[in-house]
């Protein structure tokens, strides 16, 4: 499953792109071309991104993994953790993948976005606030690379692209990736515990502690580090527990052990 994730502002030509990546590789491979975005999967926009909740949903929904087809993810795809999330499904599948950055400038996606029919439009508080929490990409993330940025009136680097998921070898799956099937009936209950009494240790160690400490928490190995730089608050925190959970749901680990280095893990790689 070659992935290319699409990533930008609402409005800002995300579609128009992913209809010229497909007619691309549809003309130029073999390949079938699979597209996974809002519509496809029954979202409507001023619902969808209403706030937290709806973050969650998107962050929770799957691509189809194979080996064979070329998979186009055409969302915002705004959220750091989710991209990281995206990132670790192909490492368990052992596939490429590459992001493609649209960019824009709020003025320009604010101007598209209102040209459209008015089913269509994002209701402009809702386009306000996610142009507010989007979160740019960055190269220098294992899940934001390759990057590809485009503006509105650039031309898709087509081969560079091809070359990313085609010839690029996949990163391999490590720890926090790799998965077993579920055997114990309490998995769920013990992933729901351990989540929790972590959340519960960061929010009571950053109480006493001071920027530059690393935290310990019960039943891990490893230390949380994104404290060097940051606290978090309970609403963060919260949000990245659900996004690990859900992520775990779909890759129980048989080892019920390593939970809790492997939500250590998860919340160093997404606060970083």
């Amino acid at each position: 499953m070659p992935l290319i994730v699409m990533c930008g502002f609402p409005s800002s030509g995300k579609s128009r792109r992913t209809k010229e990546l497909k007619e691309y590789f549809l003309r130029c491979t073999e390949r079938k071309v699979i597209v996974v975005g809002d519509e496809t999967v029954g979202m409507a926009k001023n619902t969808a991104y209403a706030g937290e909740t709806s973050e969650y949903m998107l962050a929770a929904f799957s691509v189809t993994v194979n080996k064979d087809d070329v998979i186009i993810l055409d969302s915002m795809n705004y959220i750091k953790g989710y991209r990281y999330e995206l990132f670790c499904l192909i490492k368990h599948a052992q596939t490429p993948h590459c992001l493609v950055y649209c960019l824009t400038s709020p003025e320009i996606s604010a101007q598209w976005n209102a040209s459209r029919g008015p089913e269509e439009r994002y209701a402009q508080e809702i386009l306000d606030a996610l142009v507010m929490r989007f979160e740019a990409p960055d190269s220098r993330n294992r899940w934001d690379s390759p990057l590809f940025t485009v503006q509105h009136d650039d031309s898709l680097p087509f081969e560079a692209i091809s070359d990313a998921i085609f010839h690029r070898k996949a990163p391999p799956p490590n720890q926090s990736t790799q998965s077993q099937p579920l055997s114990s009936t309490n998995f769920l209950h013990e992933l729901d515990k351990v989540t929790q009494d972590i959340l519960t240790a960061i929010l009571n160690a950053q109480k006493t502690s001071v920027p530059g400490d690393v935290i310990a928490v019960p039943a891990a190995s490893e230390k949380i580090s994104f404290w060097t730089t940051r606290s978090l608050g309970m609403a963060e925190l919260r949000k990245l527990r659900r996004q690990f959970i859900s992520y775990s749901k779909m890759h129980p680990t048989e080892d019920k052990g390593l939970i809790a280095n492997m939500f250590v893990q998860y919340l160093n790689k997404s606060t970083c």
